[in-house]
């Protein structure tokens, strides 16, 4: 790799996603020797630290939320790289401290920087215009590159989305502008590409002549906590859908691209939202179930009268080849009984059986499971005959697969790690474009719409949400399914 330097610059480095992801996450890659060298790590927020101050402050969170090893000599190893610059980054002249390390830093070696905005939303825009302000977006040759990291919600519907990627690309390349979902840097998420693509078991079988349908579940156990103010502006939809929902439902319906690039990705995901059909105000109605968590309007930070729902259900459906007339059943809500994130594909029955079923014996049709968490696992549901009994009988077995027993000794990492690694390396192949988070967001505000018109049902915490979306499935003969170990 090139001698030039790097400097990952953490805009709001004095915040929580900081000390509980980021540092965590590049401690880790440092430890296994994923970290280039040369690579700086320079914080920026507007509290007054000294490096020293920044680095005793981030250890104890470190050594609490570091997903592996952890010991005193890596960290003092690592916590060298660390640096911090206080400054006001939104602000004119806010920058000049921070210009002025990086020029000096660099020595006037052409210099390679990776901006992550770890900050709060409305502050993107105006950190990229005093990065292009003062001469730090664009490269200044191409062994110089500089990138911009940009987490969640990247808008609050199609209409800031785009208001928001204007202003960035006024400043920034597409090419340069890295727009994170963490979801996308989880090991399981990217197997559901392996599994179907690198494989001739199932692909074969991956269409409407041999799915029923797909299930999407996304649940939480955990309420708001001290996020109220936050959430009850965004809700379940923005909250979860938007993002991490509909990605994971094109990683399941998307063809398979020519090569594993950010290109192809991003090409055939969008392609899947292409394919679905924008609702109606009418059909965004009734295609929806919302709810809200019993006593949520008691949160700090929410309102007494608050209709955001901490709960959803809906259905999409994928008007191309492959897909037509397979409904996508989509869930996700706080306060749920268990914390799971689960693919579910329900095969058709087979058109004719031929053995004769006991009275009260319904047939189960064959389900795959893909367990993204926390029983990271993929699960086959099959028939097969019960021995040693007077007539046939049928039972469902399960064929599982577990990445803890699979791989011991090969833990799975924290999505950050994944994401900054390849955001280093400028590999954008899984991170989002321009193009996919506007047409997400043209899904969805039709659906936000529905629910802010809605009267949220009432559920219990530790229930399985809303008693609406079962009664939902249940009018065209389906039921909300899991083979995952819960947690």
């Amino acid at each position: 790799m090139s001698a030039n330097p790097i400097t990952l610059v953490i805009f709001g480095a004095s915040g929580d996603l900081t000390a509980r992801k980021l540092i965590p996450s590049l401690y880790n890659l440092d430890r296994k020797g994923r970290l280039p060298d040369e690579l700086r790590i320079v914080g920026v927020s507007r509290t007054a630290f000294t490096d020293e101050a920044f680095r005793e402050k981030l250890a104890p969170a470190t050594k609490e939320f570091v997903k592996g090893e952890w010991s005193a000599e890596s960290w003092t190893s690592f916590a060298d790289r660390v640096h911090y610059i206080a400054g006001d980054a939104g602000a004119a002249g806010g920058l000049d401290a921070l210009k002025a390390d990086l020029d000096k830093a660099e020595g006037g070696t052409p210099g390679r920087r990776l901006y992550y905005l770890s900050v709060s939303p409305e502050l993107y825009g105006p950190i990229a215009t005093r990065l292009n302000e003062s001469g730090m977006a664009s490269p200044p040759s191409e062994e110089a590159w500089r990138r911009l990291v940009i987490e969640k919600p990247f808008g609050k519907d199609r209409a800031t989305a785009k208001a928001l990627n204007k202003t960035i690309l006024q400043h920034f390349r597409e090419e340069q502008v890295y727009r994170i979902d963490h979801y996308l840097g989880k090991e399981t998420v990217q197997n559901i590409l392996v599994f179907r693509f690198a494989n001739t078991l199932f692909e074969p079988l991956w269409n409407n002549n041999f799915i029923d349908h797909v299930q999407i579940t996304v649940s939480e156990s955990v309420k708001v906590g001290s996020r109220g103010d936050y959430y009850d502006h965004s809700g379940v939809f923005r909250d979860m859908f938007q993002n991490h929902l509909l990605q994971l439902l094109t990683f399941v319906a998307m063809e398979s691209p020519a090569r594993f690039s950010a290109e192809t990705l991003r090409n055939e995901k969008l392609k899947v939202f292409d394919a679905m059909p924008v609702y109606s105000a009418g059909e965004a109605a009734e295609h929806l179930v919302v709810g809200q968590y019993a006593g949520y309007r008691g949160e700090k930070g929410v309102a007494p009268d608050s209709r955001t729902p901490t709960f959803a259900a809906v259905e999409f459906s994928i008007d191309n080849w492959r897909w037509r007339g397979v409904p996508f059943f989509l869930r996700s809500g706080k306060a749920m009984k268990d914390r799971l994130s689960e693919v579910v594909i329900q095969f058709r029955c087979p058109p004719h059986l031929m053995f004769p079923l006991p009275p009260g014996q319904m047939l189960t049709c064959n389900r795959l499971s893909i367990c993204v968490q926390p029983d990271e696992s993929i699960h086959l549901d099959f028939q097969t005959k019960v021995p040693d009994r007077e007539t046939m009988r049928l039972a469902s077995s399960d064929m599982e697969f577990h990445y803890k027993t699979s791989y011991p000794d090969a833990p799975i990492p924290e999505s950050y790690e994944r994401l900054l690694q390849d955001a280093i390396a400028g590999d954008a192949s899984l991170f989002m474009g321009s193009a996919e988070i506007e047409r997400a967001w043209e899904i969805m505000d039709p659906l936000i719409a529905a629910a802010e018109r809605s009267q949220p049902e009432e559920y219990a915490v530790g229930s399985d949400g809303a008693a609406g979306a079962d009664a939902y499935l249940a009018r065209s003969g389906r039921s909300w399914l899991s083979l995952c170990q819960h947690g």
